[in-house]
């Protein structure tokens, strides 16, 4: 079944917002067994909204909108959608009047009449309650096909889409599909390729393999089977095929599916029930977001200091002034002594530390912008390296946020 996903908003068009909608969108259908065609984004406007859904009814059996279903004047993707499919009059959904009653409760806001508009949906839709947010989603019915408007915001959306998913399911009979991702770090996309050659030209015809390189998540490698016969025979060769792959490339494996690097060294920190601190300079709290955005990391981390000048490296972590004014904040010297220092301040077993130049200024001829010192602390040991990422800012907190966990990563692995 093919599927056309279409945004809707002024905002995407003019760079104000990126579209992380449609990819979100994007990935759950394929994971279910549905192959999107296209994606698009259009404005506020009502002739552009319905000549883009005259040309996805041409080429798709499912569209897919998302956004222009707000309160306020330049939300107009319901009332075009009524339009075009022959409403003859909007009505109130009393499910999700109640919803939005619920809501304003909650956050203490007088219910208005533009509240009570968001319950009004076209006589010719299906509702789908929208337990998040104000707006419902609507499902839309023509030859055999279906479109399905759903809100922009992002959580509201995501929420929706699990209600929405299954019930394509029942409309469309879907092919077998199967994805499964084995996710590696620290080595390079094409040395990868070349170390897993003879494991991918034997793979079986039907399986296809991606490879996904990002600077902070590392190369993924995708195995996916498609119209397969037998679904269950597929998940147990692809998981076969995968434990062959984890032989080949060892502890560079640190995960798959929707694993990540904080992650991976969350649960080696909880076999041996063991807690973490970072000092973060030059990554300013990156490394200590992404390990908190993991569910169940108060287990095992303590915290983290932001080290960013030179007084909190000294008076904080115990970093010796005098080593900082002879080889510079950003030297294996003081990084070390950032590691050991945050590990005893904060009284964990192990600590990860960063220093560098993460630009755009900063660099000389020495240490150019995206020179980082990263060090590991263990209850043993302490373990630091340099290296020299970028000349972009963003890509430099990013990539040594990543390689200072997976530094901490493989020392778990080495004193198990």
């Amino acid at each position: 079944m093919n599927v056309e996903i279409i945004t809707v908003g002024d905002e995407i068009l003019i760079g104000q917002i990126i579209d992380t909608n449609s990819a979100y969108i994007a990935e759950q259908l394929n994971l279910t067994g549905f192959s999107v065609y296209q994606k698009t984004s259009v404005s506020d406007n009502r002739k552009h909204i319905i000549e883009n859904i005259d040309r996805a009814f041409t080429t798709s059996d499912i569209i897919i909108i998302t956004g222009g279903l707000g309160p306020t004047s330049d939300d107009i993707t319901k009332q075009v959608l009524a339009e075009y499919f022959g409403a003859s009059s909007m009505v109130i959904h009393e499910p999700s009047l109640e919803i939005i009653k619920s809501l304003m409760h909650r956050l203490n806001i007088p219910l208005s009449e533009t509240n009570i508009q968001q319950a009004e949906l076209p006589d010719c839709c299906i509702p789908i309650l929208n337990r998040n947010g104000t707006a419902p989603a609507m499902w839309f019915e023509r030859n055999g096909k279906v479109l399905v408007a759903m809100p922009g915001v992002p959580f509201e959306m995501k929420a929706i889409l699990k209600d929405v998913i299954p019930m394509l399911g029942k409309y469309f009979k879907l092919n077998n599909v199967y994805h499964k991702t084995l996710l590696t770090y620290g080595i390079p996309e094409s040395m990868l390729a070349e170390q897993i050659k003879t494991w991918e030209n034997n793979l079986p015809a039907y399986l296809h393999l991606a490879y996904l390189p990002n600077p902070e998540s590392g190369v993924r490698l995708r195995l996916s089977a498609y119209n397969a016969d037998d679904k269950d025979l597929m998940i147990k060769e692809i998981d076969s095929l995968f434990n062959d792959l984890r032989k080949i490339l060892k502890t560079a494996v640190y995960g798959e599916n929707n694993d990540n690097l904080a992650l991976s060294a969350g649960k080696l920190l909880q076999q041996k029930a063991a807690t973490l601190a970072t000092a973060e300079s030059c990554t300013g709290g990156r490394i200590a977001t992404m390990i908190t955005a993991n569910a169940g990391s108060s287990k095992y981390f303590a915290g983290s200091v932001i080290a960013y000048s030179n007084a909190v490296k000294t008076n904080m972590l115990g970093v010796n002034i005098g080593d900082i004014e002879r080889y510079g904040a950003v030297s294996e010297q003081v990084v070390r002594q950032m590691a050991q220092g945050v590990r005893i301040a904060l009284n964990s077993d192990y600590a990860v530390a960063t220093s560098g130049i993460a630009g755009p200024d900063g660099g000389t001829a020495e240490k150019p912008v995206g020179s980082v010192w990263i060090a590991a602390a263990t209850p043993r040991k302490v373990v630091a390296q340099k290296y020299i990422l970028s000349t972009l800012r963003d890509v430099n907190i990013s990539r040594a946020s990543a390689i200072a966990l997976n530094m901490l990563r493989l020392e778990l692995l080495n004193e198990e």
